[in-house]
């Protein structure tokens, strides 16, 4: 490839993007060992999977982190849990493997960047993206699954995850900036932020915290065999059980009723529901989080959504204001 590093990885089409990930990719399976015989694209996103056939048979995912936070730090800890969740309950779920030095991640410089790269076991299966009923009811069951194991279990001393108290996670306000020439807009997006960060705060002062996963919707679930499978621990965190039913309940919104009812029902056949004050608050928060995310993005097709999805949070942000109850359609 032959782009100089001035060129800058966010500036290339999505086709240079995929082109540059894949020399990451081919280096990264070298370091993890694998004996390539074919690397194709699976997605190419927030952050680049792909599928690796190996000449012994063997097919696993290897992923690139292009716009995840993650630090290495972060990335064993999601590989540890991963492995204990695979160990130790019936959740499906990719199992991460280890390079050639034993770590769970390496890091792939490409013209100046660093790129951590992670490889697992291969899942089976079409994405679900649209949970149905019977879908949505199989991850409550697997979201409750996943917290009774993580409420008794503890990160290894070499790792860390990050603590989600506010709708950013921590991160820098961007998405005041981009409304800072609409004043109108932007009250309303502090009023949402204002909300939606005391709901936060109140659920976490009556819940215990733990490790989630923070990310459970259906572009990271896989159905097969009539089985669901989770997938994408990148956004794993420190949080209480009802951010991580918040998260899945917002992708919900406005699809169904019964779909969201079926997602609370699986969960209260393993564990009791959580209660807080102000639920949709913590529903509501994902929008701003989803906004303040886009607006860093280096991946050219999500830079080219920037604008129509700042008008959406803005609709989506009004309905609840003037209704009380979060919805993705107006």
């Amino acid at each position: 490839m032959n782009t100089s590093p001035e060129d800058g990885y966010a500036s290339l089409t999505t086709e240079a993007q995929v082109a540059w990930l894949r020399e990451v990719a081919a280096a990264g399976a070298a370091r993890f060992g694998l004996d390539v015989e074919d690397l194709a694209l699976v997605v190419h996103g927030f952050n680049t999977t792909f599928r690796v056939d190996e000449r012994s048979g063997r097919r696993v995912a290897l992923r690139v982190n292009t716009n995840s936070l993650s630090s290495l730090e972060n990335v064993r800890a999601q590989a540890a849990w991963m492995r204990s969740l695979a160990a130790e309950t019936d959740v499906l779920l990719p199992v991460p493997l280890q390079a050639d030095d034993g770590a769970d991640a390496v890091v792939v410089e490409q013209d100046g960047q660093a790129h951590i790269v992670t490889v697992a076991s291969w899942l089976e299966g079409d994405d679900v993206e649209e949970c149905g009923v019977v879908q949505a009811r199989a991850l409550g069951r697997a979201m409750a699954t996943m917290h009774n194991h993580a409420q008794d279990w503890a990160l290894p001393a070499d790792s860390s995850l990050d603590a989600f108290l506010d709708p950013f996670y921590g991160d820098d306000d961007h998405l005041s900036e981009a409304y800072r020439d609409r004043p109108d807009d932007l009250a309303l997006i502090v009023w949402a932020w204002e909300r939606c960060s005391a709901a936060m705060l109140t659920a976490a002062a009556s819940e215990p915290a733990f490790v989630i996963h923070g990310d459970l919707h259906g572009a990271n679930l896989k159905w097969h065999d009539d089985r669901l499978a989770v997938f994408d621990f990148d956004d794993c965190g420190i949080a209480c059980s009802t951010l991580d039913l918040a998260v899945a309940t917002f992708y919900l919104r406005g699809v169904d009723e019964e779909i969201e009812a079926a997602l609370r029902s699986g969960y209260a056949e393993v564990r009791d529901l959580p209660e807080t004050e102000d639920f949709e608050g913590v529903v509501a928060a994902r929008q701003l989080l989803l906004a303040n995310d886009l607006l860093t993005s280096q991946t050219a097709e999500f830079r080219e959504m920037q604008a129509s999805y700042l008008e959406k949070t803005i609709d989506r942000l009004t309905g609840w204001r003037d209704t009380g109850r979060f919805r993705l359609t107006p």
